[in-house]
Parts: structure tokens; sequence; C-alpha cells
């Protein structure tokens, strides 16, 4: 809670002291300060290159179902209500920023590349039926049927008709209008340390010199958001940067897929998610190699591989881009939703491969503790607190030098044809 259970108080100059700092606009960031603005709070939100993260590089799958795994249920139950969520999510974030976000409602499909997979697959589908989630079981023959540019030695798939995408460009834009028309401050320059008052945080020194002061600061800052100088080091939040590579392609003539297609190739991940413009993201590699952006070849041509073993048609689509970004993750690959043991700092971070899909639920739970100083039974098990390894945190009196955030590298085929001429 905030405030001994109530919620931040509103101030009355929200220029000079917004009642709530965001520090981050990615998807995350941006949810959070919009619906924060929304519940009449004053909002300034801090970020350099805004949507230049892990949101321009995801593919925007939102996938509670396709995503499971054993031992995960808290997870997957909020994974499933934020799902349940985007549809209204959706209709109010369009009328407010006058923008579409391609949310399509086109299922899933996770391949199977052999009679192995197709075991394993099978052991999902139970799995999921015991805990009241829709899927089926597709032969080979269902699935040519449903996907004709399938290949045709795949053994057969799951289905997971409630597995839907957004396009995650798109939702990002349409939040930044919104933000804005509903007046939430924007400040383009990077987080450089946290400003302390005996031991609660109290706002952000930028990368410029200046102080922002709020009683309250929301941490989205995604992979970088251990990179923040000024908390003694137990308090540091447990995020670190899982790089991946996503892959635009376009095709020409009638599309190749009408929903997600996913599947393991040789023990290999890849996934299909079909635009509704006729492009396809093809993603994604997943490499424990600290904050390198650097795309590597090895890994677009594993992506294109293993796709075009899906989907053999995709051999003959344009390669558009090759984008490059940091997933957050924690230790145990969940996200840190909630007031840490800082006075002052909520955590709104360490989403890893789940972040436009706990956009909804992560903004709603955030704006409601900002607002009322509660949180909702779903995201109590996602407290940042559960990695603290200290209770008290002493002041702290040393700032170490924090990065600037670095945009995602975008690598789109005019760029790498000026770059090799």
């Amino acid at each position: 809670m905030l405030a001994g259970g109530a919620g931040v108080r509103r101030s009355d100059s929200p220029a000079s002291r917004p009642d709530v700092i965001v520090a981050g606009a990615g998807v995350i960031g941006l949810g959070v300060a919009w619906r924060a603005r929304l519940r009449g709070l004053a909002v300034t939100v801090v970020d350099p290159e805004p949507g230049s993260g892990a949101s321009w590089t995801a593919a925007g799958m939102l996938a509670p179902v396709t995503e499971l795994h054993y031992g995960e249920g808290p997870l997957l139950a909020l994974n499933s209500a934020s799902a349940l969520r985007y549809p209204a999510f959706v209709d109010e974030l369009e009328q407010s920023s006058g923008c579409e976000v391609g949310y399509l409602r086109c299922g899933t499909l996770v391949a199977a590349w052999d009679a192995a997979d197709m075991a394993g697959l099978t052991d999902i589908h139970g799995f999921a039926r015991s805990l009241g989630l829709e899927t089926e079981l597709l032969s080979r023959r269902e699935l040519r049927a449903r996907v004709p540019a399938s290949a045709s030695g795949l053994a057969g798939a799951l289905s997971a008709p409630s597995d839907h995408q957004v396009d995650s460009r798109l939702l990002h834009s349409a939040l930044l209008r919104a933000c804005v028309a509903e007046g939430v401050t924007m400040v383009h320059t990077a987080a450089y340390q946290w400003l302390l008052r005996g031991d609660r945080v109290v706002g952000l020194r930028l990368a410029d010199g200046t102080d922002l002061q709020a009683p309250v600061v929301v941490l989205a800052c995604g992979a970088w958001s251990a990179r923040i100088g000024g908390l003694p080091p137990e308090a540091v939040p447990a995020v670190r940067p899982v790089k991946g590579q996503t892959l635009r392609m376009r095709t020409v003539g009638p599309p190749l897929l009408t929903c997600v297609l996913r599947g393991s190739v040789r023990g290999c991940p890849v996934y299909l998610v079909p635009r509704a413009d006729g492009r396809i993201v093809v993603g994604a590699s997943s490499e424990e190699v600290g904050f390198d952006l650097r795309p590597r070849a090895g890994a677009v041509y594993e992506l294109l591989r293993d796709a075009q073993a899906l989907v053999p048609g995709l051999g003959e689509a344009e390669l558009e881009e090759i984008s490059t970004s940091l997933r957050p993750a924690s230790p145990d690959n969940a996200p840190l939703i909630g007031p840490s043991r800082v006075p002052g700092l909520v955590l709104a971070t360490g989403h890893y491969r789940n972040g436009v899909l706990l956009t909804p639920v992560t903004a709603d739970a955030i704006a409601g503790l900002l607002a009322d100083g509660t949180l909702p039974d779903e995201v109590a098990p996602f407290s940042p607190t559960r990695f603290d390894q200290a209770t008290a945190f002493p002041q702290a009196t040393a700032f170490p030098q924090a990065t600037a955030f670095p945009q995602a590298a975008t690598f789109t085929q005019a760029a790498i044809e000026e770059d090799v001429g």
C-alpha cells in the first residue's frame, strides 16, 4: 500500500510537481500513465526515446494458453485476466486516441514438428483442459485444412482459439496519443539517478541535470530498470536483459497465414504472426548477452530457416526489417508489480515475454494502487519484495552512474543497403 493504505495525495500545482512520475515510456509505462491520469492524477513520463525498446520489437502475441508452462499457475491467472481485459481496453484506447491498434482475434496454432512434439502437445492439451482452458488437438490433415501454406510433413497441432494478437507498434502509438490527449506531461530525457530523502525516493535526476520530484515514482524502464543509480545494492530491482531479435517480412498475393502459427523445429521455438497489412512478424531469438544490441547473423538465419520449415512459402517473402531489443527478465521470469520496500518507489517491470499481453492488467493495477492504495489479488504473487534480501534499506550515500536507455536496434532493408554500399 501507499501512505498506509491511502492513494497518492493530488497536488495543487501539477505542472511544477506532479503526483506521479513514470520512468519509462514503453507500453507498460504509457499504460500506467494513461490509466493514472484517468484516475485524476497529474502524471509526468520520463523517457528519451518513447517506444524504442521492447515495445518496438515485440510481435504482440496475446498468448496466455500457448505460453503455458507447468508450475506457473499464478502467472497463467494474471495472463488470462489481462487477455480478458483486452477487448474493453482496446475499445477505450481507440476512442481516446483516435487510432486503431491492430487487435486481431485470430487464434493461435502450435504446430508439431514430429510425433514426439505431438505427444508433448497432447500433454499440454490435457493440462490446459484440466485448468478450464479451451484447446483442441488437430491431426495432420486438419492442420493442413486450417493452414494450407503449412509444411506437409508436420504431425499436427494444438489450437488455442482464445490466444490472439495486437500490433505492438500501433498499441504504443495509441497509448502515446491517449496520454498526450489526457494531459500527461512527456519529458524526453533519460533518468539518471534516484533522488532520495532519508530512505525514501522523492523523484529523479535526469541526464541533463534536471531534478523532478513527486510523492511516487513508478519504475517501468524494462530491461534498463536496474541501471538508474542511487539505490543501495539490496534495493536494486532484480531485472536482467535478455536479447531478442525479430524479423518483419512482407508477402505478395493471398495471405499465407490468417492465424498466429507457433512451433518448435528440431527443438528450436519459432513463431509467425500475420498482420492485417500482409506483413508477417517472425520471432524470436533469446540470448543472455547483457546489453549487446548488435544483430547476430546466426540468429537471423535460424529464424528464417525454422520459419520456412513451418511455412515453406515464406522463402519468397521480402525481408523488410531486422529488429533487436532486450526483454526485461526477473529471476523467476515473472513481472514485478507493486510497491518496493523503498518508500515512494513502485515497480512495473520485469514482464519478460509478456509485456504487451500484461499491459491492461498492469496499468489498471498500478493506477488503482496510486489512486486508492490497494492492489487486486491477482497481482499479489508478483510483489517486487519477493526477491528482497533485506527488509531495511539505509539511506544511499553514493550515486553510481546510470546509463541512458539506448533505443532498440532496427535494421530496415534500406539501412542494410546503405551500410553495405
